[in-house]
């Protein structure tokens, strides 16, 4: 027998990297160079295999070009090297100053509401000196459908899969000879396989979710995130199959990753109780009733909202997530840190702050009241097309005056052209349209008429601050 316990053992296996984060300065220094675009590594390495004296050690110097995503103030850390496909690798680590997220002090607050279909429904508000509270644009929705039509074909999967190692599992009744033994470890193998695949869509889908919600805060100049608290959510009331769909989200997730991005940007997240966001108007916090669709307002469903006091109309999550932004403004002096994991919530609804938690409708553009005396029209309105032909001249386009929609070198004119063409005449299809006011000449856009919807949303006002990254 070897004298030596490490001659019976192996030579260990180490990974083929160097972690230079355990080395101290009189071994590695890293520093940027040439700007901000490259850094100079500076590593003390063994001339000879079996180094025995400081002679034998020598300093080399590695340039290291820094990617896109490093801001220029960032301070760099000594990396990790690899060698991959023959070249050797840098896992550079950085860290950068951020201003601390404000608990109270919060004008413009985006608000994020949890949907079933649309995964996230976010819009931005913003509290004036007055108090009043208002919706920076439409808001926008994160759907996900075809991620989760995948999800939740796996969950099928995974039960179909542990219904049927049960199964075996009772008939073998842990007999290693058994001939469904072999068949078992199958099984095993494929739920690890359908777990994985569960665990890294949830984990892609996590993540994207929090993007979307923090870029929405970004571009609306937001200094914190309102969203619902998920302790007091409870999937009941609405079937066996949607209180899966629920059950099964990864909401959790994406509350960890967003609290994560949003921290990176100096943005405040604070988690708001959900009663009745979904139940009550954001303009004036009576009851809703809720029906399948806009062009359904008989059939009895939970989709789509209508206020019956002041006619406010919209989608369900539309109105939960400016209930949501309106709550989290006026109660944000209750909110409150958790010293333990350094979350912000708010814990409790006070009726008082709850009262003014509205928003303060806009006015329409096409609101068309009479604020003046009426503009003087001309006793003579301009003919749509020039009367004189246009003078001859040299062949091409060139010192030739324009003449208008028709040209002149055509054997005919078109056929719209010879109809309704007086300066006091009314074009008057033959069929049942009746056009509104005298129009003169002919043409569709004149006398096509489009009246919006009953329950369609008045435009977003192209003047306020909403603005989107994608």
């Amino acid at each position: 027998m070897p004298v030596d316990l490490f001659e019976v053992e192996a030579a260990p296996r180490a990974a083929r990297m160097l972690l230079l984060a355990a080395c101290d300065g009189q071994q590695a220094t890293i520093e940027r160079a040439d700007g901000s675009e490259r850094a100079l590594l500076r590593l003390q390495l063994p001339t000879r295999r079996d180094p025995r004296s400081y002679r034998d050690w020598t300093w080399v110097a590695c340039s290291i070009k820094l990617p896109p995503t490093i801001p220029p103030g960032a301070v760099l850390h000594l990396p990790t090297l690899r060698i991959r496909e023959g070249r050797v690798r840098a896992d550079l680590a950085f860290s950068y100053p951020v201003a601390k997220a404000a608990r109270t002090g919060h004008r413009v607050a985006l608000g994020v509401d949890w949907g079933l279909n649309t995964l996230l429904s976010a819009g931005a508000a913003r509290v004036h000196d007055d108090g009043r509270i208002t919706t920076l644009g439409a808001g926008g929705m994160f759907r996900a459908a075809g991620v989760l039509a995948k999800q939740h074909r796996l969950r099928r999967e995974s039960e179909y899969l542990h219904a049927k190692a049960d199964h075996y599992q009772r008939l073998t009744s842990g007999d290693e000879k058994h001939a469904l033994t072999a068949k078992c470890a199958v099984l095993a193998a494929e739920m690890r396989y359908v777990r994985d695949r569960r665990s890294n869509l949830n984990d892609a889908l996590a993540w994207a979710a929090a993007r979307w919600t923090v870029d929405q805060a970004i571009a609306a100049s937001a200094t914190v995130i309102y969203i619902e608290d998920l302790r007091s959510m409870e999937a009941r009331g609405m079937g066996r199959s949607v209180n899966t769909r629920l059950s099964q989200q990864v909401r959790g997730k994406i509350v960890d990753r967003m609290q994560h991005l949003a921290a990176e940007v100096g943005i405040a997240l604070v988690t708001v109780p959900a009663r009745n966001t979904s139940k009550h108007c954001p303009q004036c916090l009576v009851p809703l009733r809720h029906r399948k669709a806009p062009d359904r307002p008989t059939a009895s469903g939970w989709k789509w909202a209508i206020c019956l006091s002041c006619r406010w109309q919209g989608d369900r999550d539309q109105g939960a997530w400016r209930r949501i932004a309106a709550r989290g403004l006026t109660h944000q002096a209750k909110t409150v840190t958790d010293r333990t994991a350094g979350t912000m919530s708010i814990r409790t609804v006070v009726d008082k702050l709850e009262a003014s938690a509205v928003i303060t409708p806009k006015t329409s553009r096409n609101d068309r009241s009479k604020t003046g005396p009426t503009r003087r029209q001309a006793t003579r309105p301009t003919p749509r097309r020039r009367r004189a032909p246009s003078p001859t001249g040299p062949q091409g386009l060139a010192g030739k005056r324009p003449e208008g929609h028709a040209h002149t070198d055509r054997p005919q004119l078109p056929r719209a052209v010879h109809r309704h063409q007086g300066a006091t005449t009314t074009s008057r299809p033959a069929k049942r349209h009746q056009p509104r006011g005298t129009a003169l000449g002919a043409g569709f856009h004149f006398h096509a008429h489009a009246t919006p919807p009953r329950w369609g949303d008045p435009l977003p006002d192209p003047r306020s601050d909403m603005r989107s990254l994608s």
